[in-house]
């Protein structure tokens, strides 16, 4: 499925449930595929992706981060996991996402924001990992386009989370 395909909708105006829960399912196939290039247009240009140090963490700016990335952070990571030059992702891990309890947080005319959970399985070295994330979406429509305005993945375990990540949660 195209990134046109998979985010251009009929219907204008609000987002609906069905449409962020089949966006965000596409979002985790295109992760677990490493297809990093037709993730980044996924993003409004003001986009921000972040995984909190601190599972309660609020104020991103000033808190340290796993990562809070921008447009130009985005294109960065995707740049360094898809060269080989990331020792995190040499050699790159396999993984499998279920993303599942959508929950809605907030309603606007054109966006909508929600809480998912997320189950990550990860294979690399022999060795499974498994990793549980609370997820907020906020996702806006853009020309009649479905956009990933900003992610946020609070891992349940980010307290003694000390493993290198090499791929995008």
């Amino acid at each position: 499925m195209s990134t046109a395909t998979m985010t251009k909708t009929a219907t204008k105006g609000g987002i609906t449930l069905d449409e962020a829960t089949r966006f965000i399912w596409a979002e985790a196939d295109l992760l677990d595929r490493l297809d990093y290039k037709p993730w980044l247009p996924l993003w409004t240009q003001d986009g921000r992706y972040t995984i909190p140090v601190e599972h309660d963490a609020d104020d991103f700016e000033n808190q340290l981060n796993v990562a809070h990335d921008d447009a130009a952070m985005r294109e960065a990571r995707v740049k360094r996991l898809l060269s080989g030059f990331s020792m995190s992702a040499a050699p790159p891990a396999r993984t499998v996402r279920t993303i599942s309890r959508f929950v809605v947080t907030g309603e606007q005319a054109d966006a909508i924001e929600l809480r998912a959970a997320m189950v990550l399985v990860e294979y690399k070295y022999e060795r499974t990992r498994v990793l549980a994330a609370d997820v907020t979406y906020r996702l806006v429509r853009e020309d009649g386009v479905i956009k990933l305005d900003r992610k946020v993945v609070r891992l349940a375990n980010c307290d003694d989370f000390l493993h290198g990540i090499g791929y995008l949660l």
